[in-house]
Formats: structure tokens, sequence, C-alpha cells
């Protein structure tokens, strides 16, 4: 039978479109709307393992309440993969919140916004310092953090010196930024290797007539008993002035934190280093051997590389610390065992 279509149904079909649009825009935009309105709503952590599908993510973020629709993220997940065929929604460790919109989730996970940990490694911490605060952080444990300290990444790091028994020194002091899926040992050494890399090694590069004709290797040595000596930036020169002409004319370096590094300690004002600890049969007492130890001692910052590489022409062949940061400097045997003497009057009367 030969249908009639009247002009009634043909003004019934741009009506129909239009209702139909704007109920599935008006479903959208519910869809796309994040979950409260509050500025400080609690953001949620969500590990998504490698290879988890699309839909999974969307049914997870559903049921967490950080967005209201899994079909509509599936929505999304299909126009992110038209606009980019070869992406996908990336693994990782993602702290959201119910109060984004669901593209701005949909965005950060497709292309990898992870949660980032950071870190900070202060000067003059040594590979047992560093190892104590990652485990304390629970980044990993100490034990796996001192293992990947003594392979020796001279393929990625060829400047790195030969022989090196571990990274002690070369594992640059700074604030740091790493992502939650690189939370590892090694990514941690890279990191601060490279960091070295891009700040330390121009100087000793840049450096015209190292004093003493210093290796890298011995640099950073004597840089990391001036770090763990020098307390007040005035004096860093001065100090490094003082093992400088020290090792010039022969003389041991008698540093005491080349002890404490042996021993595994740091003294006090209460707990000085006994006359026993100071004769510890070691390769890093200074007191007993001659020339620097076998390796650095702890990781020098910028301003201790920079001193040992400048240090200042000087008389001083002695110092003692006062404890409150400065020192005080004597030319010769006699004034050095009278300054220690006046130190000692000075703590008494505290």
């Amino acid at each position: 039978m030969k249908r009639i279509w009247t002009g009634a149904f043909y003004l019934a079909i741009p009506a129909a479109l239009a209702v139909g649009g704007w109920q599935g825009w008006s479903w959208w935009s519910w869809a796309n709307a994040p979950v409260t309105s509050e500025e400080d709503a609690a953001p949620v952590q969500l590990e998504i393992p490698a290879g988890t599908p699309a839909g999974q993510i969307g049914r997870d973020l559903e049921e967490l309440g950080i967005v209201r629709s899994a079909s509509a993220w599936n929505l999304r997940a299909r126009w992110l993969r038209w606009q980019e065929p070869s992406g996908g929604f990336q693994a990782g460790v993602y702290r959201l919140s119910p109060g984004e919109p669901m593209t701005d989730i949909a965005d950060r996970i497709w292309n990898g916004q992870v949660v980032e940990e950071s870190f900070t490694i202060p000067e003059g911490w040594s590979r047992q310092n560093m190892a104590a605060y990652f485990e304390e952080r629970e980044f990993f444990s100490a034990r796996a953090f001192l293992e990947a300290t003594t392979e020796i990444p001279r393929d990625r790091f060829p400047w790195l010196p030969a022989d090196l028994p571990h990274l002690e020194g070369f594992l640059f002091p700074d604030t740091y930024q790493l992502s939650s899926r690189g939370t590892t040992p090694e990514a941690v050494v890279t990191q601060m290797l490279s960091q070295f890399e891009a700040v330390a090694l121009p100087l000793y590069e840049a450096a015209e007539n190292p004093p003493l004709a210093l290796t890298l290797r011995e640099w950073v040595t004597l840089s990391s008993i001036v770090e763990r000596e020098a307390v007040v930036s005035e004096e860093r020169r001065t100090i490094a002035g003082v093992f400088v002409e020290r090792l010039d004319r022969g003389m041991k370096l008698e540093a005491d934190p080349t002890v404490e590094y042996a021993l595994g300690i740091q003294q006090t004002v209460d707990r000085p280093l006994t006359l026993t600890q100071v004769a510890v049969d070691s390769p890093y007492n200074t007191y007993l051997n001659s020339g620097l130890p076998p390796t650095p001692i702890a990781s020098p910052g910028q301003a201790s590389l920079a001193a040992t590489l400048d240090p200042e022409e000087t008389e001083y062949l002695y110092f003692v610390a006062r404890y409150d940061g400065t020192h005080l400097f004597s030319r010769t045997l006699a004034e050095h065992e009278a300054a220690i003497d006046r130190v000692e009057r000075e703590l008494s009367t505290q």
C-alpha cells in the first residue's frame, strides 16, 4: 500500500532529533560533571596495573565515586583512541578527586600523569644516611638501596672513576621528584648520578688548574671531607685551604669525619671522639694514614665542591671546632693546642 507522508510528519522529524540531541547532551553534561562540588573533596589514590582494560578502569572509578558513569567513561575512551590510535590509558598510581570533571580525569590517566614522590638529600649525607631515610619513608629497604649503590653504571655514566667499590660521594644532594611507578633504588641512583653529571661534573671540567692536580675521585673525596667539616659558609674555602696545604706538605689530614665514617658514628659535644676511636685501624682513618681516604665519605654539595677547586691560600694548618658552627684556626701546633684548651674552657662554662 502506498504511504502518504503528511507535512506534519516531516515537521516532527527535526523536532524529535532536537529532543533526542538535547537529552543526549544533557546526559553527557551530567556524566562529565564532578561528582561533588566541594573544592576540598578528599582525593582517592588508585593504582592501575599494566594492561587494565579501559572499561575496568571506568567501573573502578564509578565504584570509588570518582566518576558518575562508567558508560560515559567508555565514550571518552573511544574518543581519545580515535584522536590517538596508538595511545592508551597508562599504568601507575594516580591521586584523583571527585571534584574533577570526568574528561579531565580521563586525560590525566591517558597521559600518564601519575603521582610523584619528592625526596630531599641534604649535603653531607652518606649512603647509610640515605638508606635509612628511604626506608623510613617506605620507598624501599635500606638494604636494597645500599646494594643498588654498589652497582657502578659506567656504561651510562662513563665519567665515573674506575674501580669504585660504591657510589659514595657521587650521589648528588638535592631535592628530587620521582614518579610513583619509578620509585626503585635504581631509579633514585640514576637521578642522583644524572644530577651530579649536570651540576658537579661541569665544575671539575671547567677547572683549568685543580689544586694538587686532583683527579675526579680525589676532588670529590676531599670535597666530602670539607663538607663534613664546614658548617659556616664563610669558612668553607679556609677549611679547604687548610687541607690542601697539609696535603701539599705531606702532613696527615687528621680529620675527625673520616674516623666517624670508619666507625659509622657521629660525635657530639657530649660524646666527642675518644683516643681509642681515633686509633681505629681503618683505611679511612686520616689520623693514621697519609693522603686521602680510598673513597669519599659523604655527598658534597656544590659549595664544597667549588671551594675545593678554589681553596683559600692560607698559612693555617690546624683548626678546632667550637661546636657553634665556627672553628678556631691556627698556624702552628702550639697555637692549635692553645685553641683546644680555649674551646674546652668555653664548653666547661656553658
